[in-house]
């Protein structure tokens, strides 16, 4: 009785972990579509092989218990089947968060090079991509869910990319850029998705970059309509503006939170969305200041 009573223990657990090893196999395909673990086709049909075989594998586990006659020595390789499989998916999700982790981190050292370039950018990228993830956190889970925040990240990391191509006399310039200079900084945009272009795996989000200017009420920078661009590109403009009210120019001295709140609520419904502008109000003051980068604190 006893020997039977560890038979089926070991096949009902088994069977339970491989549901749970499914469960958490088939959320992680359903969140990979990021820039980092999109992958290839080739890639994706894998996924698919590995996702099949598991379903696979606890069919023959519910086979066992049901329909089998399975002594103790296939039972116990039944329930080590189901834990090595939960152990190399656990090592497979650690393997991946590490690498997106590094991966950002070196993005970041990138962009703070592209940012040097100019004093009035040192800082910036970084800022804004802190306060564009600050800000992810408080929207409602409806909006949350049409975005896959790593992705977000490095929209934002990435919307000055294209500065790289623009020269460093109208970059550094401080007063009034010139209709011609001011042409030449207005394609930063498009600048940047070539620069990006290479990057199979960020085709999802340079239209993210592109449109970060725009304005909805169809004025921006290739006057874009309002409800056509993307919901990332409007998240990031606010974080873009506040960013760019907030910190300090060579040319100006940088304004108070206060000054930027006010500021972005009287272009709430015309330069930015003012849905989001809503949510953005409700991110804690003490929040924001923690975004600005160690190096350009005052």
């Amino acid at each position: 009785m006893n020997l039977e009573f560890c038979i089926t223990a070991a096949i009902v657990l088994g069977s339970i972990l491989m549901v749970v090893n499914i469960v958490r196999y088939f959320l992680f395909i359903k969140n990979s579509h990021d820039v980092l673990s999109a992958g290839s086709a080739r890639d994706r049909v894998w996924k698919t092989i590995a996702g099949v075989l598991l379903v696979f594998f606890l069919f023959g586990y519910l086979f066992s218990a049901f329909i089998g006659d399975p002594d103790i020595v296939m039972a116990m390789i039944l329930f080590g089947g189901s834990i090595f499989v939960a152990i190399v998916l656990t090592l497979m999700f650690n393997l991946i968060e590490t690498a997106k982790s590094r991966s950002i981190d070196i993005a970041e050292v990138l962009v703070g090079v592209i940012d040097a370039r100019d004093p009035n950018l040192n800082g910036h990228s970084r800022h804004v991509q802190r306060i564009t993830m600050l800000f992810y956190n408080y929207l409602p889970p409806h909006l949350k869910r049409g975005i896959n925040p790593v992705s977000l990240e490095y929209a934002a990391l990435m919307h000055d990319v294209g500065k790289l191509g623009v020269p460093e006399a109208i970059l550094n310039k401080p007063a009034k850029l010139e209709p011609d200079e001011w042409a030449v900084m207005r394609r930063h945009p498009k600048v940047g998705v070539k620069i990006l272009e290479p990057l199979q795996t960020f085709k999802h989000i340079t239209d993210w970059i592109l449109y970060h200017h725009e304005r909805i009420d169809g004025h921006g920078y290739y006057s874009q309509p309002g409800d056509q661009i993307p919901l990332a590109a409007r998240i990031i403009s606010i974080a873009d503006t506040y960013s760019a009210i907030t910190m300090r120019r060579s040319y100006k001295a940088p304004k108070t939170h206060e000054d930027a709140i006010q500021i972005i609520k009287e272009v709430a419904g015309t330069q930015l969305d003012a849905e989001l502008v809503k949510y953005f109000l409700t991110v804690p003051k003490e929040e924001l200041a923690k975004c600005i980068p160690e190096q350009v604190k005052y």
